[in-house]
């Protein structure tokens, strides 16, 4: 009796063992856990060693170019129509078109951008690529309250494709009736947008291209004025999942849960994330969504919106977009002239 009883149990630990295992969610360990606030604070970021290697594995940098040297030739006596890089040399020049086409075309070739007439503005996607070289020298040289002395390049948000992995656009979101029911604003409808939560599908729209305040926490024991709606609030709370799947970190990874209203309690992270807010719904409303009259129809989006940035398309998982290693370093040219 006592053995039967010792295979049972080996059996129900075997069978536990193997529903874990294939149980979604469930994570593999040893997890790996960070501390990113201050001490005594419980503010830790947590991963498992498996999901570590894989991110790990997808943020690996580019194989590097040559330097070229600044001197000699410049590129606009060499070519014709250069309008954003006239401040490089030819060898400069040359250099950053292959870089360019290795980040973000490398199965198109130059073909994506050009015709046999190089100085042709004729394909849209060279427009847009000259369009996208102003904002990253923008980037590098205007917002380092952000990104830094790390900087950007293209393959930041490209990795190789012509179109960024993470890019978001208007979202109508589910149908729902018309006259006075009620709009949902795509509660209860888990997807990417909203770390697959049931909160609302767009949380981009009024925080990432207007200017909406994100705030939604009092800051006295009972109301005064009147505080932000509860749409409003689901809102906000969305954007902030976003914000936590696209870093791959928790609330604590600025806040301190005692309270998330005190900046004197948070850690250094949040600055930079208010910072970054404030970069992306520049960068969205000054390039992202001026380029849409240059896109074709087949690139924009339900509403006929052309295609924008949200901390996911730098960051793609990691709380420093590419692990903090700086390819700014190796590439001046993109670094706006302050940097040459």
């Amino acid at each position: 009796m006592r053995l039967a009883f010792s295979l049972l149990g080996i059996v129900v630990a075997t069978l536990l063992t193997v529903a874990m295992l294939f149980t979604p969610g469930w994570v593999r360990p040893p997890i790996i856990s960070t501390q990113s606030g201050y001490r005594g604070t419980g503010q830790e970021q947590l991963i498992s060693a498996q999901n570590k290697r894989i991110l790990e594995a997808a943020n690996a940098l580019p194989a590097p170019i040559d330097p070229a040297s600044p001197s000699g030739e410049r590129a606009t006596s060499a070519y014709k129509n250069v309008k954003v890089l006239t401040d490089l040399s030819t060898d400069e020049f040359n250099r950053l078109m292959v870089a360019i086409t290795q980040w973000v075309s490398p199965d198109q070739g130059c073909g994506y951008c050009h015709t046999d007439d190089l100085a042709d503005d004729g394909v849209y996607t060279k427009i847009v690529s000259r369009r996208m070289i102003e904002m990253t020298r923008d980037l590098n040289k205007d917002w380092t309250s952000h990104v830094g002395d790390v900087g950007v390049t293209c393959y930041t948000c490209h990795r190789g494709q012509p179109v960024p992995k993470n890019v978001w656009y208007e979202n109508p979101g589910p149908r729902h009736a018309g006259g006075m029911a009620a709009h949902n604003y795509g509660f209860g409808h888990p997807s990417t947008s909203n770390g697959t939560t049931a909160l609302p599908v767009d949380p981009f729209t009024p925080y990432l291209l207007g200017d909406d305040n994100i705030r939604v926490v009092g800051k006295t024991a009972l109301p005064t004025t009147q505080g932000a709606s509860i749409q409003r609030t689901e809102q906000s709370y969305s954007l902030m999942m976003h914000m936590s799947q696209a870093l791959g970190v928790n609330c604590t990874f600025c806040h301190n849960s005692r309270s998330f209203l005190d900046w004197s309690q948070s850690s250094p992270q949040r600055t930079a994330a208010w910072n970054g807010l404030q970069m992306i719904r520049a960068l969205n409303a000054v390039y992202l969504e001026t380029l849409k009259p240059l896109y074709p129809a087949n690139r924009l989006g339900p509403l006929g919106d052309s295609p924008k940035a949200n901390c996911g398309t730098c960051h793609q998982g990691v709380s420093k977009p590419l692990y903090g290693q700086s390819m700014l370093q190796d590439f001046p040219e993109l670094g706006g002239k302050a940097a040459r």
